[in-house]
């Protein structure tokens, strides 16, 4: 009996240490599979909860002043790129571009005007060179006269004292050279006159020409000002009406009707669901391996596990949420303690998938990427 207790016994024993072995071999090869497959497979991916949906917003503002006189959308309408948002009344602009236009024509008729007395000015001089022609013909005749009566009034003054002539003759000597002297000095005059004409003339022109000179009526200075703020005025009258900058929805709708705005007030803003990117926050120390380019799986919570989202990683912040907050996470009084700090990855989406199935800007998701591929 006892013999065969100690059979059973070594039976017992026998497979007691064949079943702990198998159990032994069984976590062994549990924990073999779970670390090749953690160093494998698991390790190329990263991933996160913590991580929100978020857009480039257009902001909507006016570039001029002005009352509102329409507007055109609300919240939540979708908008395509050139639709008309708002309206500003235009009285101002319109007559602002009414007076521009009449003073680009004032400006091209004042132009005009310099060509044609740059005309007349050119036609003043030839006549006053001609005048000095004509005076200086006379100063060489009055200057004969003069010389002439000079001569007779010396022949006449050595005769006087032989009495060959009388004291009237004399006197009449005196008088026509007195007279031909005060010829002489009268055409000196004028003709200095007619020199100074033709300087005069020749200066207006000078001054006429600075104005049109080596440009045509169109490219002329005064034209080019008058056409600038013609053009100001159009692009102002153009800027009362406000069109949608890119396809989107509206949102934060703040302009009414008849409000009166300034330039760069905001009305409204315009959310481009089309480019809906991801902001996921990571702990620093996942981030070892993760690279521009590389695929990543996101979910939506507002989908759940039923879509999934394909998205690239296009980029990091600049610097942790801590480092930008109101607040940075510095203490000074000693008592600091360390806090893991999270940087925002930038995901972006596969623009197919966001039309079939669409977000909105801070919806919650999961996201995760595979360190291993890179795009």
């Amino acid at each position: 009996m006892m013999e065969k207790n100690n059979k059973a016994n070594e039976t017992n024993k026998s497979k007691r240490k064949k079943v702990l072995f198998i159990f032994f071999a069984l976590i062994i090869i549990v924990g073999a599979s779970f670390s090749a497959y953690w160093y494998l497979y698991a390790s190329h991916f990263v991933s996160t909860d913590n991580a929100y949906t978020d857009v480039e917003i257009a902001q909507v503002t006016p570039s001029i002043g002005g009352t509102i006189s329409e507007v055109l959308v609300k919240d939540t309408q979708v908008v395509k790129k050139g639709d008309i948002l708002v309206k500003i009344d235009q009285t101002d602009t319109s007559l602002a571009l009414e007076e521009a236009k009449a003073n680009l024509s004032l400006a091209i008729r004042r132009v005009k005007g310099y060509v044609a007395n740059n005309n007349g000015l050119n036609a003043l001089i030839v006549a006053r060179e001609a005048d000095e022609v004509k005076m200086n013909a006379k100063l060489s005749s009055v200057k004969a006269d003069f010389e002439k009566a000079k001569i007779d009034l010396k022949r006449r003054e050595a005769l006087i004292s032989a009495g060959a002539i009388s004291a009237e003759e004399l006197t009449q000597a005196k008088n026509a050279y007195e007279n031909a002297k005060a010829s002489l000095e009268s055409t000196i005059a004028e003709v200095n006159q007619s020199k100074a004409n033709i300087n005069s003339a020749i200066g207006s022109r000078n001054e006429n020409a600075t104005k049109i000179d080596d440009v045509s009526v169109e490219e002329n200075p005064e034209v080019l000002l008058a056409q600038a703020k013609l053009d100001k005025a159009m692009v102002d009258f153009n800027r009362t009406i406000i069109k949608a900058p890119i396809d989107g929805i509206i949102a934060k709708r703040q302009v009414e009707l008849g409000q009166r705005v300034q330039e760069g007030t905001p009305l409204l803003s315009i959310v481009p669901t089309h480019n809906i990117y991801v902001n996921a926050n990571f702990k620093e120390g996942q981030l070892k391996n993760v690279k521009i380019g590389q695929q990543a799986e996101v979910h939506a919570d507002i989908y759940g596990d039923s879509v999934t989202y394909h998205g690239v990683v296009k980029g990091f912040s600049g610097g942790t949420g801590a480092a930008f907050s109101l607040i940075p996470a510095q203490n000074a009084t000693g008592n600091w303690i360390k806090v893991v700090q999270r940087v925002p990855v930038r995901i972006e989406l596969l623009p197919e998938e966001l039309k079939t199935h669409p977000l909105k800007v801070g919806l919650s998701m999961d996201v995760e990427i595979d360190t291993f591929t890179q795009k």
